[in-house]
């Protein structure tokens, strides 16, 4: 292949420019936009955060009518405010073998970084000009919605991102004929001292199951065979370790379930209790704590409200939980944006607040 050209990926609000070593008129990064580079190296002051240091919350989500990701920022918790105005900040016709990108997540490491998972999927590629069928393979055999590739994208300071677009399917041959690779998310095993990647795979067009992997250290890759999360079945598995014990949320016939076990991929059981208070299919269950409290915030995505909305509830002990409503009909707002689907929420310290808004010029 030729390298001469060095081509450096920069997003703004969906548009996107290409800068090659040849070059006279050159293009800087905008303080609307994010930039893909080759790799990145830990600053030196990149460290392991604990709660104390944290003083906002960031959230990523997408949207259906373009099939791309976005961010928002809050220093409450309650309130969220996106980013880029309104516009995607991860394009997903530029990230994504299907040019579309669904379920974004975000976490921290113990490295400092933000690790960004998201499925490579366009639902409505067809309508956008990308395909010529309904869905990548016939619907007969492999079900709505289906696909073989996850993005995985990691950083330092929410601008300057590595990407992949992964094939599990030709990663792992041995895997079989999947029918998707839905919903990736990524949590820190202190056991392996890795982080661990957990999704959803799905055959014969039939029952969902969550499977789980361990990536190398720069998150371009899967590279142990995924096996499945024992003893449970589902979707959209969100784990979260709480003290010694794991908590895990997930979906089943369009509603939220509840599991816990003492290790992070084995050990869970089928609870059948529903733990959302929707009366309308629910999927997407993400975990977060309000910082300095012993109160956590499971959020999903009300998709079979009309329109589609953010549900969010509250529990200390995840046997009760009381039902904050949904975005805007509650104490949860939203400042600039609607319609949020399938999020995740994780933590920035007061400096990285202030620097991410102060580069996408939000006022809050």
């Amino acid at each position: 292949m030729n390298y001469k050209a060095i081509i450096v990926w920069f997003f703004f609000a969906g548009l996107i420019s290409l800068k090659t070593s040849a070059q006279e008129n050159t293009a800087s990064t905008a303080t609307t936009g994010i930039e893909i580079v080759q790799e990145i190296k830990k600053p030196k002051n990149a460290q392991k955060f604990n709660e104390k240091d944290f003083a906002g919350y960031l959230l990523v989500y997408f949207k259906d009518k373009d099939q791309s990701a976005y961010m928002a920022i809050s220093s409450d918790g309650y309130t969220f405010t996106d980013i880029n105005g309104g516009q995607p900040v991860f394009i997903g016709s530029q990230l994504a073998e299907q040019k579309g990108v669904r379920d974004p997540h975000i976490t921290r490491g113990p490295d400092g970084a933000f690790y960004l998972a998201m499925t490579d999927l366009h639902i409505f590629g067809k309508r956008a000009g990308f395909r010529d069928t309904e869905f990548e393979r016939p619907a007969e055999k492999y079900g709505w919605g289906n696909n073989r590739a996850i993005v995985l994208m990691k950083s330092f300071d929410l601008i300057h991102w590595t990407h992949s677009d992964f094939r599990v399917d030709k990663a792992f041959p041995e895997l079989g004929d999947i029918d998707c690779s839905w919903a990736p998310e990524t949590v820190y095993d202190p056991v392996m001292k890795k982080m661990m990647v957990y999704f959803t795979i799905r055959y014969n067009n039939k029952e969902c199951h969550m499977y789980y992997s361990y990536p190398d250290e720069n998150f371009t890759k899967l590279v142990t065979k995924p096996e499945r999360i024992t003893d449970i079945g589902g979707l959209d598995g969100d784990i979260t370790k709480v003290g010694d014990q794991y908590q895990l949320f997930y979906v089943s016939d369009a509603k939220i379930l509840h599991s816990v076990s003492d290790k992070i991929n084995q050990g869970y059981k089928t609870d059948t209790t529903r733990i959302d208070p929707e009366k309308v299919s629910t999927e997407a269950p993400n975990l977060f704590k309000r910082i300095g409290t012993d109160t956590y915030v499971l959020m999903y995505d009300v998709y079979g409200a009309r329109p589609s909305n953010m549900g969010f509830s509250e529990t200390t002990d995840f046997v009760t939980y009381r039902n904050l409503g949904h975005f805007n009909e509650g104490t949860m707002k939203t400042t600039n944006f609607k319609s949020p689907k399938h999020g995740a929420v994780t933590y920035l310290t007061k400096e990285e607040l202030k620097a991410i808004a102060d580069h996408w010029k939000v006022v809050q």
